[in-house]
């Protein structure tokens, strides 16, 4: 354990030189974490030019070709093939996931020590809307907020969502790796609800806007275009959910293709999105489907890129009238650039979101998906467009504005010696 706890080699200091950390599930394919985690890396930029920063990820390669940055990877464990024998699968699984546990804690601690802040840059960290076990980030996060408290590290957690946790060893882990960290902000009033409700949360812990609205957006595109823009999802359930979570998606899928086969009948043209790699394949299953009715020669009213990047995400969204989204960042982003959007909901976020942004009304719950009120959404925002458009604009430019004042408050509290949270 002395070995792992010793300071291991990494980027070259000096020493009036601050050395920051950036933590989290970045390149993994999730285009909205790794637009949260742009948007502190651009803050460094302008704030602490001289900090010498790295990070631990989930695909640290992939990171590194993208931005640059040098990178170690978050978690020892990695998944292996499955045994044919289910109970050896289970047995080698428990061992493999006992020994990456201490391996972790080494490699984390050892990491952590070196640094002087570490930030973890929003992401739904704190939520339980999608499936995930304790020993995975949760792990990961407690581990992180420990050291940070043992070594003196500054462990910052920036604009996070958080929901009550039910599984109650993951909603214990999480609750305790927030508690530990230096400082704590909330991307919506939701969220820090939902901290206090699960102890993770201290007293003068605040709300500022979801990071990724602090990105600059791409000038106004030209007039209507007739493009529905159509974000889907591998969507399968929540924790408690995996039982039937090959069932879940499969419904949600034939919906979405549903709604995209009315979009066409009605005469408009479609545009997959996608905010995960994970969602590709839903995305082209909507497509194969649309492919195999087509009759006659002719464009494809519907079409899909694959892209990785928010800037790519904002680039496609600048060809599209209206959205209906699921991903919450591509409907994040899709409201940043002014697009008239309805929200399929996954986790309470998405209310939040669209409450903030002025335009509440347009939410459906994913669990109740009503195609044929998605169509009447979808007429209703070309009614509405102007007055949607104002209201996003001005609510757009004031979230960036209060994210400033976060910014301001990190550069206060992380980097000068004499503020506390």
């Amino acid at each position: 354990m002395a070995r792992f706890l010793s300071r291991p080699s990494g980027p070259v200091r000096t020493d009036d030189q601050v050395r920051v950390g950036l933590f989290g599930r970045f390149g993994s394919g999730n285009v909205g974490n790794d637009a949260s985690l742009e948007a502190i890396l651009q803050y460094l930029k302008a704030e602490r030019p001289d900090a010498v920063l790295d990070g631990l990820f989930s695909e640290p390669e992939r990171v590194a070709a993208r931005f640059g940055l040098p990178a170690t990877r978050l978690s020892w464990l990695r998944t292996s093939k499955r045994s044919r024998s289910r109970l050896l699968h289970a047995g080698l699984t428990m061992a493999r996931i006992g020994l990456g546990a201490l391996v972790d804690a080494g490699r984390t601690a050892a990491w952590v020590r070196r640094h002087d802040v570490v930030i973890v840059p929003g992401m739904g960290l704190l939520e339980s809307d999608l499936p995930q076990r304790p020993w995975e980030f949760p792990y990961s996060l407690l581990l992180l907020s420990a050291a940070g408290k043992l070594f003196g590290t500054k462990v910052a957690l920036v604009s996070v969502g958080a929901t009550v946790v039910r599984q109650r060893l993951t909603g214990r882990m999480l609750a305790t790796a927030a508690r530990l960290a230096y400082y704590r902000s909330f991307r919506d009033e939701q969220s820090l609800d939902a901290a206090r409700r699960m102890g993770m949360a201290h007293e003068g812990d605040q709300v500022y806007p979801d990071l990724v609205f602090a990105l600059p957006t791409p000038p106004v595109g030209p007039g209507p275009t007739g493009v529905v823009g159509v974000g889907v999802m591998a969507y399968r359930g929540t924790p408690t959910d995996r039982h039937r979570a090959d069932r879940i998606l499969a419904e949600y899928t034939e919906k979405m293709t549903q709604f995209v086969r009315s979009l066409t009948g009605a005469g408009h043209k479609v545009r997959l999105l996608i905010g995960d790699a994970n969602d590709e394949p839903v995305a082209l299953e909507i497509l194969a489907d649309a492919r195999s009715r087509r009759s006659g020669p002719g464009e494809l009213p519907v079409v899909f890129e694959p892209f990785s990047t928010v800037d790519e995400l904002m680039a496609q969204l600048g060809t599209v009238d209206s959205v209906v989204g699921t991903r919450f960042h591509t409907v994040l982003v899709a409201l940043m650039l002014g697009k008239p959007t309805v929200a399929i909901g996954y986790g309470r976020k998405h209310v939040e979101l669209m409450n903030q942004m002025g335009v509440g009304d347009w939410v459906q719950n994913i669990r109740d998906l009503d195609v044929e009120l998605l169509e009447r959404q979808v007429a209703a925002l070309a009614t509405e467009r102007d007055r949607i458009i104002r209201t996003l604009t001005e609510r757009e430019a004031a979230n960036r504005a209060w994210l400033g004042e976060q910014f301001a408050e990190l550069t206060a509290v992380l980097f000068e010696p004499s503020r506390v949270p």
